[in-house]
């Protein structure tokens, strides 16, 4: 196993940097977008919270693969052509965005309601109450699931495999299909998502401590 690695640690390399920065990019986008709807689904305003209720239907219920297949082969046929990395990035954020959309929403909703009452009493609108005073609030509730999501979302990223993406498990079903060391190669895998996954994990159990 180890000979393997030596022999192909080029190409494990750019996998590997794929996978994190393609996790980085769902991440930040996933999280901006979810924060978005997961608002929307709390507004007095009807019309806002069906909106945010339809998006997060839509890309919950629908499986990751077929999302970023949509944007890999479907979109471009009608708009603009993307690559693997792009359309498996873009489905990742969608997906993970709609999950993350119902647990701020939890958070938000778990904040008393006189935390608001008492914001706009004094003079504050809506979006600045939430942003200074509901979100903040929310997040340190949330803290734990969105842990999960997260890690979620890195080990989710091996679908951009099947769009063609070069992230770490592309490169490794490129490996083994060409030294047939299919074992030690999937192996190899997985120890480089726990680097990426166990460093998260811990992480987010420490800030659930504080």
């Amino acid at each position: 196993m180890w000979s393997l690695l030596v022999n192909n640690w080029q190409t494990f390399l750019i996998g590997f940097w794929n996978t994190i920065w393609c996790s980085i990019l769902a991440l930040v986008f996933s999280l901006i977008i979810g924060s978005g709807f997961a608002i929307l689904e709390t507004m007095p305003n009807k019309f806002w919270r069906g909106v945010a209720r339809v998006y997060i239907e839509i890309f919950r219920n629908i499986p990751l693969l077929v999302i970023a297949m949509i944007f890999y082969l479907v979109i471009p046929q009608f708009w603009v052509k993307m690559n693997g990395f792009t359309a498996g990035t873009i489905g990742l954020t969608l997906y993970t965005s709609a999950f993350i959309s119902e647990t701020v929403r939890s958070g938000i909703q778990s904040v008393g309601d006189g935390q608001m009452e008492g914001a706009r009493s004094n003079g504050m609108t809506y979006w600045q109450a939430m942003r200074y005073v509901i979100l903040p609030q929310a997040f340190k509730i949330v803290i734990p699931p969105l842990g999960n999501q997260f890690v979620n979302l890195i080990k989710n990223s091996s679908v951009l495999a099947f769009v063609a993406g070069f992230d770490l498990m592309y490169q490794g079903d490129v490996i083994a299909s060409t030294t047939f060391q299919t074992i030690p190669t999937y192996i190899i895998v997985g120890i480089f998502y726990l680097i990426l996954t166990l460093p998260l994990s811990y992480y987010m159990q420490y800030l659930e401590r504080k």
